[in-house]
């Protein structure tokens, strides 16, 4: 699933980051479904995981500057998801590279971070608004 307009936040660093993690992760399910190199897909896997910590990051410290007034529900929230990451790349290593693991957890990372963007992080745009007039 590829990131659409519906999918802006209306900050432009945090849809921008957006749009680089859907890249990577269609980049992930497809290699999953051409059966690549299993190192290559553990390789996309640590990516994701470590650039998602840094968007996190970046996010966070954006909620900060803007007082936004639901940091912690969204801090709980990415902590939570980067959990979840180190879970199913180290379930994928476990597997052995199994590529039903790598296509079940594309799914989940996909549908997750599709819920997070419109339950969430659109809420800080819509904040961010509020405050600039």
């Amino acid at each position: 699933m590829p990131w659409t307009p519906n999918l802006s936040v209306g900050v432009k660093m945090i849809d921008d980051q957006h749009k680089i993690w859907f890249q990577k992760a269609e980049k992930l399910f497809t290699a999953g479904q051409k059966n690549q190199a299993a190192g290559y897909i553990g390789e996309l896997l640590s990516f994701l995981e470590d650039y998602t910590k840094e968007h996190f990051a970046a996010e966070e410290k954006y909620m900060l500057s803007i007082h936004y007034p639901e940091y912690a529900l969204q801090k709980q929230a990415h902590t939570m998801f980067i959990g979840r990451l180190a879970k199913l790349r180290s379930d994928y290593e476990a597997s052995g590279g199994n590529l039903t693991v790598i296509l079940n957890a594309n799914k989940i990372v996909l549908d997750w971070l599709t819920q997070h963007i419109s339950n969430m992080d659109k809420k800080i745009g819509q904040y961010a608004k509020t405050i600039q007039k």
